[in-house]
């Protein structure tokens, strides 16, 4: 696919990097200037506009200092038992998280905005990924925390960090889970295509 203008992923983590990368992407890496608040308080149906938003947002403050670029931006946020689960401040928040996503399934979902100011072009969505984590032993659990693979995870749970052990069903797309719908992502760029 060749894009008419650069291409500029607006976030810091490491696992969307690796996942354009091993697409075969060739972009660079800006990380947006902005905080990223505590996702809301109340019912799951918040998620995936609120997951939107925050993709939107982290694209656009990216894109106010590179215009002729096609800037990604990308957030996730999970969401179990009629609530929504951010990340873990700590070793004790994780190992709660972690102790109730076993009972019943779990929706990854994760934002995706994609914009080209010079193109004035945006496209916002968001990606569904369902999946059930078989239940870890207390010694499983203790290792797994120790790891460190929960921090900086929404639902403090890290797919491709060791916890794939831990999954006993998944239904969408991998690599959302990871943070990044990768299928999704092709289908957008290739409305930006030249």
């Amino acid at each position: 696919m060749i894009l008419p203008y650069p291409l500029i992923l607006a976030s810091a983590s490491p696992r969307r990097r690796e996942l354009l990368e091993h697409a075969g992407f060739v972009f660079s890496v800006v990380a947006p200037p902005l905080h990223e608040p505590a996702p809301p308080e109340g019912p799951p149906i918040t998620a995936a506009p609120w997951a939107e938003a925050l993709a939107y947002f982290k694209a656009r403050s990216v894109a106010r200092h590179h215009p002729e670029a096609i800037i990604i931006g990308a957030d996730t946020v999970v969401t179990h038992q009629n609530r929504i689960i951010g990340k873990a401040r700590d070793e004790a928040e994780a190992r709660h998280i972690l102790s109730t996503m076993f009972a019943g399934p779990s929706r990854i979902i994760t934002g995706l905005a994609v914009t080209c100011p010079v193109l004035d072009k945006r496209i916002i969505t968001h990606e569904i990924t369902s999946l059930v984590m078989r239940p870890m032993a207390e010694p499983e659990l203790d290792d797994y925390i120790a790891g460190g693979a929960w921090r900086d995870k929404a639902g403090a749970y890290a797919l491709q960090e060791g916890g794939d052990r831990f999954l006993q069903s998944l239904t969408g797309s991998e690599s959302n889970v990871i943070g990044l719908p990768l299928e999704k992502l092709q289908q957008i760029l290739s409305l930006f295509a030249a």
